[in-house]
């Protein structure tokens, strides 16, 4: 039995034995009292009487006459005149009226008339005893009477005190207390939430130390994160500029290339700032190390216009800016030529050669390194042309549609005609076993045509505001997967579709109507959608926690600062960056940094994915650091092939 409720059958008994209690006094008290009127009533009348009737003739007839007209006043159970002999002279009787007092009332308070008695006198002889005897049934109808109003006073009370004390303890105790529960119970589950500190002493107790517990765990959460953000940019950031470092960068632009849902082309720009070495003897160190400052802040200027953009520090004097989502990077070169100008007149360049800019695009699933060398002879070739030169490669391929109506139009054709369809990526624990399978969409733009990868219509989609549509779809085929027999799927999410409260909510309805496929669902975000939409986020988590739904994010590691916000939003797993897992088996650097960002994931209870290993060495190096399991091309279904 809650809490609660035994403090209700507590204040009920408590009530009821007040009452009782009360009760009881109030009619043995009124029985008195009545019983002591009725001997008191008996006693006057009587004396009354024989007062009465000793002034006046004592003859049978005056005598009798005056006793009836007494008892025929109702009153009177027995009255009668005795003689000083003890003989009776005159005696009437009369049964007790019918009336409305209950029998086993009268039996649970009974009520006895005590006769009243005086002297008859003629002269001063006795002539007789007059004796009086009343009903009891009018003493014991007022009795019922007052317990009848006491009752029905008492209810009334009850009601009134029940809906006051219902309230009460609604707002003072049941409340406070289940607040406290909550907490207690999202500790459990490693949610680290803070709640209001009750009013009740008892309860005020026990919320602040739990608030102070979840305030120094949050601190130690922060404490970490920040160390482990400066190893994380030690280990992937250029000290001087901020931008990537070499290993980090080719990391980026092969997930940018291979991941599925990546853009399915973009833009890679090469710079160089020539002649760094005579600049650094020419002018110093110091005006050096500031040249090479602004250039990285200005690439970082530009990476942030772009979503998924990557700009870094190839070498000394080699930079890169990667753009996933720009097909023509001709205004972003112009602007980085201006960029170089103005370094020219600030005087941090001096003299000639100044700079130069190789720019290309690239296709999903092209190699790097082919991509790299493309690019690296046309910077050698800008920088035969002059101080400040430009040189671009072939342009990219054609892409499924060109303006907003034409991607509208391909996108509602894919929906309606229900040309969708989820592949499956194995995602296994350290032992191999499957623990989902990873399902991203693909969509045919034309019947009998090419299935299009996420990262191919995600983007426009996002600008037309249509994800909600392709991520409900994406839920559909992923229950219906469940329903068919697998195991556990899980879809992406997009950032957008959550940011919309009547996604939220379609999407509850639609998982409600197939509850008990619900728990073998794996729902993820994105990184980026998570924290552009965090309070968003935090409500869709709320909203299908009762649902045992598994939520995690994807692609983490990149925004790591942020993890401390994560301690209340109850994740079950997180999916760290192909970028990180690259390589991870010769990196100490980047082992470093996931090996703590695991500690503290685990610390508020999430499942640890690395994405994207693409080999058995990377994949063995793993569960040192404290990874769950992994996905990618060394991760095959059981039972098959890697």
């Amino acid at each position: 039995m809650s809490l609660f409720r035994q403090i209700w059958l507590a204040v009920i008994v408590s009530a009821l034995i007040a009452f009782v209690g009360s009760f009881a006094a109030s009619m043995l008290a009124g029985r008195l009292y009545l019983t002591e009127q009725l001997a008191i009533k008996n006693s006057d009348n009587a004396t009354s009487l024989a007062l009465a009737m000793s002034q006046l003739d004592k003859d049978p007839v005056t005598v009798e006459l005056q006793v009836a007209a007494l008892f025929d006043s109702g009153q009177y159970r027995l009255a009668r005149v005795i003689d000083p002999d003890g003989k009776v002279m005159i005696e009437k009787t009369s049964p007790p009226p019918a009336g409305e007092v209950p029998d086993w009332f009268k039996r649970l308070f009974p009520i006895d008339s005590k006769p009243g008695t005086a002297q008859i006198s003629t002269g001063w002889q006795q002539f007789g005893t007059v004796e009086l005897v009343s009903h009891s049934h009018f003493a014991h109808l007022a009795l019922w009477h007052g317990a009848r109003d006491l009752l029905l006073w008492f209810v009334f009370a009850a009601l009134v005190v029940g809906w006051l004390a219902t309230r009460f303890l609604q707002k003072n105790i049941k409340r406070p207390l289940d607040a406290v529960v909550a907490q207690a119970q999202a500790i459990s589950e490693k949610r680290f939430i803070r709640i209001a500190e009750p009013k009740p002493p008892e309860l005020n107790s026990v919320a602040s130390a739990m608030n102070i517990m979840v305030d120094r765990l949050k601190a130690m959460f922060e404490q970490e994160a920040g160390r482990l953000e400066a190893l994380r940019r030690e280990a992937t950031l250029d000290a001087l500029t901020g931008l990537a470092n070499r290993a980090f960068f080719l990391n980026q632009l092969d997930a940018a290339l291979h991941n599925d849902d990546a853009q399915p082309a973009g833009s890679l720009l090469l710079l160089r700032v020539a002649d760094l070495a005579g600049i650094n003897r020419r002018l110093g160190r110091e005006m050096a190390d500031e040249l090479l400052r602004r250039l990285g802040h200005a690439l970082l200027e530009h990476s942030a216009r772009h979503p998924a953009a990557a700009a870094a520090r190839l070498n000394g004097a080699d930079f890169a800016l990667l753009l996933p989502d720009l097909a023509d990077p001709a205004p972003v070169a112009e602007q980085l030529l201006a960029t170089f100008g103005q370094l020219v007149a600030s005087g941090l360049i001096d003299g000639e050669p100044v700079g130069h800019i190789a720019s290309g695009p690239y296709q999903h699933g092209q190699p790097a390194a082919t991509l790299l060398a493309r690019l690296d002879s046309a910077l050698a070739a800008a920088e035969t042309e002059g101080a400040l030169a430009w040189r671009r490669v072939d342009s990219a391929a054609p892409t499924p549609a060109t303006s907003n109506a034409d991607w509208r139009q391909l996108l509602d054709g894919a929906i309606e005609s229900q040309r969708l369809r989820l592949v499956d990526f194995p995602v296994a624990n350290n032992q191999g076993q499957l623990l989902h399978l990873e399902c991203p969409l693909r969509l045919q733009a034309v019947e009998g045509g090419e299935w299009l990868i996420a990262g191919s219509f995600m983007p426009m989609a996002a600008r037309l505001a249509m994800t909600a549509d392709l991520d409900l779809a994406a839920v559909r085929l992923a229950l219906d997967r469940l329903a068919s027999g697998a195991a556990a799927v899980a879809v992406n999410l997009s950032g957008e579709s959550i940011a919309d409260a009547q996604f939220r909510q379609r999407l509850l309805a639609r998982l409600a109507s197939q509850k008990e496929l619900a728990s073998r669902l794996w729902l993820e975000v994105s990184e980026p959608g998570v924290f552009n939409h965090f309070e968003p986020f935090r409500a869709f988590c709320n909203l299908l926690r009762p649902l045992s739904c598994r939520l995690g994010i994807e692609h983490f590691g990149r925004q790591f600062s942020e993890i401390g916000r994560l301690h209340d939003i109850g994740l079950d797993y997180l999916k760290v960056d192909a970028s990180f897992i690259r390589a991870i088996d010769s990196q100490p650097g980047n082992q470093a940094f996931l090996k703590g960002l695991c500690n503290i994931a685990h610390n508020i209870g999430l499942t640890i994915i690395a994405e994207g290993v693409q080999s058995t060495a990377e994949l063995a190096a793993l569960p040192d650091l404290g990874f769950d399991g992994a996905t990618g091309p060394a991760v095959a279904l059981p039972g098959q092939p890697k």
